[in-house]
C-alpha cells in the first residue's frame, strides 16, 4: 500500500512512531462467518532513528499461533511539519521482499520457519548485513573496500587506514593524505588488505676470525 500521513494529535496519544505502530499490529477479531477468531500482538519491535520500523507480529487463528511475520515500515517523523502531517509510514511484510534489510537480530530470532521465497531472502539480507556490522574495526587496520567511494574533495579510492578514536571511525588513505568518513561503512563490502612488508637485509660481514683448532 501507499504511504498515510496524520497529524500527530491523531495518534491516539502514542507519543512515538514505534508505540502507535505497535499498536496498529496488535489486535483481535471476533470470528465471523468462517468461524475463525483472528488476533496479532508485535512480540518486539524496532525503529531506529524513526526511519525504519522492524517488527516479529505473532498471528492467531482461535487461539493457536498460525505464524509470527517479519513487519518492515518506513517511517517519517517530522514534529515541526509545517502542513501538520507529523507522521507518515508505508508498511510491508517480509513477504514483499523489502529492500530495507536492517532487522535487529532478536526480531529475526522470534521468526517463525517459512517457505516463501521473498521472505526467505529478505531474512538472508538482514543476517548478512547482521554479520558485516559485527565485524571487528581496530584502528590502524588497513582494509579495501568492494568499490572504490569518490567524496566531496574529488578524491577517489578503495584503501584507506582505518583511525579509530572511541566509538569515532574515520579513515586516511594509506600515503597520509586526508581524513575522511565513509557513510554506511559497517554495510559496505570490504576486506582486510595484507599488507607487504619490506624488511632490511643483514649482510655478513667482509671479514671473520678464526682461530686454530688443537
Amino acid at each position: 500500500m501507499g504511504w498515510l500521513y496524520m497529524n500527530r494529535h491523531h495518534m491516539g496519544g502514542h507519543a512515538t512512531a514505534k508505540s502507535w505502530l505497535d499498536a496498529q499490529f496488535t489486535f483481535d477479531w471476533e470470528a465471523g462467518e468462517d468461524g475463525i477468531a483472528h488476533s496479532a500482538r508485535v512480540l518486539a519491535s524496532s525503529c531506529p532513528g524513526n526511519r525504519v520500523y522492524y517488527a516479529a507480529a505473532e498471528y492467531r487463528a482461535n487461539g493457536e499461533i498460525t505464524e509470527v511475520l517479519g513487519i518492515v515500515c518506513l517511517v517519517r517523523w517530522n514534529p515541526g511539519d509545517k502542513d501538520n502531517l507529523h507522521f507518515g509510514y508505508k508498511d510491508l511484510s517480509e513477504k514483499m521482499g523489502p529492500c530495507e534489510d536492517g532487522c535487529p537480530a532478536h526480531i529475526l530470532d522470534l521468526l517463525t520457519p517459512t517457505d516463501n521465497e521473498y521472505a526467505l531472502d529478505w531474512r538472508r539480507r538482514c543476517r548478512a548485513n547482521l554479520q558485516r556490522r559485527s565485524r571487528k574495526i581496530e584502528d590502524g587496520m588497513r582494509i579495501r573496500l568492494a568499490e572504490p567511494v569518490t567524496f566531496t574533495d574529488g578524491y577517489e579510492g578503495s584503501e584507506f587506514i582505518v583511525v579509530k578514536r572511541g566509538r569515532s571511525i574515520t579513515f586516511r588513505v594509506p600515503d597520509g593524505h586526508g581524513r575522511y568518513r565513509i557513510t554506511g561503512f559497517r554495510e559496505r563490502d570490504w576486506s582486510v588488505a595484507v599488507q607487504t612488508r619490506v624488511h632490511r637485509t643483514v649482510f655478513a660481514s667482509s671479514t671473520t676470525s678464526a682461530r686454530a683448532v688443537p
